[in-house]
């Protein structure tokens, strides 16, 4: 790895920090813990034009400014999950888009790397990251279900809550990412 793509990807990475720490909001019928952030839009960057390993470092460097910056409030099980999360849907579509760089390719890597998000975060979230909180998700389920009705066990808490959340999550940061890939790659190719 050369100095030029090492620079681009510390670069990267510290707008990711930045974005995840400063651009972040919730959204409504979701746990308050769950934000959507644009962090994710530089990782997809440097795993469009770098591959996905430069992705997955984006995401490295990411959650380490935001360690610096503001700490960890879970113990670092959120970063582990945002590890999880994340680089499901970088690494994934990053390493589909790279066997053919087209429009149309782009498109799909990133709607199987969403939905690859989806799927690793339900997974992760029932057998990883709730139990790693201490959480029982059939008694969360039930609490939450107090703040929005549709949720009335595990499972309609996962498919409700935890696939729709990260399919958001997921879209916006895809098609920001595309909106920002090619003007990006073409001044990091002058530099």
């Amino acid at each position: 790895m050369n100095i030029k793509k090492l620079v681009r990807i510390a670069l990267l990475g510290a707008i990711a920090g930045i974005l995840m720490i400063a651009f972040h909001f919730p959204l409504p019928m979701f746990p308050p813990f769950m934000d959507i952030d644009f962090g994710e839009v530089p990782a997809l960057i440097a795993g469009f034009t770098m591959g996905p390993l430069a992705g997955f470092y984006v995401i490295i460097i990411k959650l380490i400014v935001k360690l610096i910056v503001q700490s960890t409030s879970t113990g670092f099980i959120g970063e582990l999950s945002n590890l999880i999360v994340s680089s499901a849907l970088v690494c994934t579509s990053s390493y589909l888009y790279s066997k053919k760089k087209t429009a149309k390719n782009s498109a799909f890597a990133l709607t199987i790397g969403v939905l690859a998000m989806a799927t690793v975060a339900t997974i992760s979230n029932y057998f990883f990251i709730f139990p790693l909180y201490g959480l029982d998700i059939p008694v969360y389920a039930k609490t939450f279900g107090k703040i929005n009705p549709l949720v009335k066990n595990s499972a309609t808490f996962l498919f409700i809550v935890i696939i729709p959340f990260n399919i958001i999550k997921g879209f916006l940061n895809s098609v920001v990412a595309v909106a920002l890939v090619k003007p990006i790659e073409k001044y990091m190719n002058k530099a």
